[in-house]
């Protein structure tokens, strides 16, 4: 009888260390996104080159800082239904499980929201564990923050190359001037860019990624309001 005790309560203690392990990582993340609100926040990238004593380059600035070229360049290119959605866009979402289904390969989904909450809280690694963790807390974003401040965390911790993160250190980067002063042109170079800011060059693009670019830049033109949640209507 003696033996069993001391068993049984090291068991419960392993439960409770669960229950209170798992209780501080459903908590974190709203708490978390309560400080950024005000607080400018780091990407877990940035977090893991600090830990490993890499070079970090990232300059805060508001979204009254940043080019609103900028803001139209990355809604059309990454996530043209950004004003309309929950923080998550179901009809995307549903058209890449239906190739999956179909045994093609998905060309992701992921929305500005879903982006956000991967480089606040979750890891780089593609997996579908990581894919679902994703949708609850772009919801979660996107209940909790505005669409201006999404946008504002998005663009201030975004990887435009090895340790260069947000639009202003990409701009002084890659262009030499702040981010106030990119013209559409070089806002499209860098938002095409961000799907492979390590291989795609925005000071001096390949010919595919010029291409997109230019694609990009057209689309603005004819994007009609989908920038209203944050540059408001025209």
């Amino acid at each position: 009888m003696n033996e069993r005790r001391p068993r049984r309560g090291l068991g419960r203690r392993i439960v409770r260390f669960i229950f209170i392990c798992g209780l501080i990582a459903v908590a974190t993340p709203p708490v978390l996104t309560l400080v950024y609100a005000v607080v400018p926040p780091v990407s877990t990238l940035m977090l893991g080159r600090y830990a490993q004593g890499l070079w970090v380059d990232r300059q805060w600035r508001s979204l009254d800082e940043i080019s609103p070229s900028l803001v139209r360049a990355v809604i059309t290119s990454e996530d043209s239904a950004f004003c309309s959605h929950d923080g998550v866009d179901w009809v995307a979402l549903e058209s890449q499980i239906e190739r999956l289904n179909a045994g093609k390969d998905a060309r992701g989904a992921s929305t500005i929201s879903m982006q956000l909450a991967k480089n606040l809280f979750l890891w780089g690694d593609r997996s579908f564990v990581r894919k679902g963790l994703e949708l609850p807390l772009a919801m979660m974003l996107d209940l909790m923050l505005t669409k201006r401040r999404i946008m504002e965390l998005y663009l201030n911790i975004a990887e435009w190359g090895e340790g260069i993160f947000g639009a202003e250190a990409a701009a002084q980067a890659w262009f030499g001037k702040p981010a106030a002063k990119l013209t559409q042109a070089e806002a499209s170079r860098l938002a095409t860019a961000l799907p492979n800011p390590f291989l795609r060059n925005p000071a001096k693009p390949g010919r595919g990624h010029a291409r997109l670019a230019r694609t990009n830049e057209s689309r603005v033109v004819q994007a009609g309001d989908i920038f209203s949640c944050v540059l408001g209507r025209p």
